[in-house]
């Protein structure tokens, strides 16, 4: 496992560091300032082969940074700090170095990214610092990596939750997959929000559906839907989904219907289905299904729900009448 040694205040430590044999070094320009440290330590991870970090902190920005701009941390500042200490690196010839300009402040955090990638061509290493505990911590930080990647900005990520360590890098690779920059190697399930049409619990039987296929490698797309009104044409990208209808769950396989189980095993048949089409592939999934029966099964419920409620099961006079049955 490779270490990195985030060094602060004394670059003894970063030579030491590099003595024990680390693998790469983080240096903070805003606590270590005195250049002839900072060559020190470059001339050192130039020997030995170590590439470095420079990791602005909109926390710790050098009070003279600070005071140039008007006693606040800026994207201008942030980027000012990098680029000195870039200069520091240069005069000794070191160029092994990716760069960060992280700040809890999203906004702050994205322009002073997108300010840097116009001025320098070193790799870039994204995150919002001290993002906090999830879910809001969760949320910060999406937004800001997610803003940049989706623009072409960005080598390497972060997240700096105040949480398990495993949370974070889960975190990152979730967010890698979502926008196709890495390859999926587990379950992305997907569901409805639920709406007046649903038929069963769409929060239970995703969490269920989620804890079902657990660490699985199952690079799938998986769907559970509400009601089998909207849900296959609505999830037919999906490569295997249920749909509730009428007490029971109608599994599709790229939108469409291949089965139809009872309502209480909707999750294990999902399970099984995604498994098969993972080992033998869509094809002999189809095979092995009933097209006709699905077909006409997933119909006659849709036929039956719509009747019973109307062209908007939304709708006020809908919602009224569902709870009145005690369906609402």
């Amino acid at each position: 496992m490779p270490i990195v040694a985030d060094i602060h205040h004394q670059y003894k430590r970063a030579l030491e560091a590099l003595e024990a044999g680390v693998h790469c070094l983080r240096l903070n320009p805003g606590n270590i300032r005195k250049p002839e440290h900072i060559k020190a330590v470059a001339m050192e991870a130039k020997d030995r082969g170590v590439p470095i970090r420079i990791g602005v902190n909109g926390g710790s920005l050098d009070p003279a940074l600070y005071e140039k701009y008007g006693g606040k941390v800026t994207p201008e500042a942030m980027v000012e700090s990098a680029k000195i200490e870039i200069g520091y690196f240069e005069e000794v010839g070191f160029e092994d170095i990716k760069i960060s300009v992280k700040a809890s402040s999203v906004p702050l955090m994205i322009e002073a990214y997108r300010m840097l990638a116009d001025e320098v061509d070193f790799p870039l290493h994204l995150g919002v610092t001290e993002a906090g505990p999830p879910p809001n911590g969760l949320i910060k930080a999406t937004a800001g990596i997610a803003t940049l990647l989706a623009e072409g900005i960005g080598d390497t990520i972060r997240y700096s939750l105040t949480a398990d360590p495993v949370q974070e890098a889960k975190a990152g690779r979730q967010l890698l997959e979502s926008l196709g920059l890495r390859e999926r190697k587990n379950v992305d399930l997907i569901a409805c929000p639920s709406c007046g049409r649903a038929e069963i619990d769409v929060i239970a039987v995703a969490e269920q559906a989620m804890a079902a296929f657990g660490e699985r490698e199952i690079p799938l797309q998986v769907a559970v839907m509400g009601c089998v009104v909207n849900g296959p044409g609505e999830a037919r990208d999906a490569d295997i989904g249920i749909a509730a209808g009428n007490k029971r769950g109608h599994l599709f396989v790229r939108g469409t219907n291949v089965a139809v189980v009872p309502e209480d095993e909707m999750v294990g048949a999902l399970v099984e289905w995604a498994e098969f089409i993972h080992e033998h592939g869509v094809d002999k999934a189809m095979e092995k299904a009933d097209l006709t029966a699905a077909k006409e099964a997933a119909e006659a419920d849709r036929a039956m729900l719509l009747e019973e409620q109307g062209d908007d099961a939304n709708a006020s006079e809908q919602v009224v009448e569902l709870i009145r049955k005690g369906r609402g």
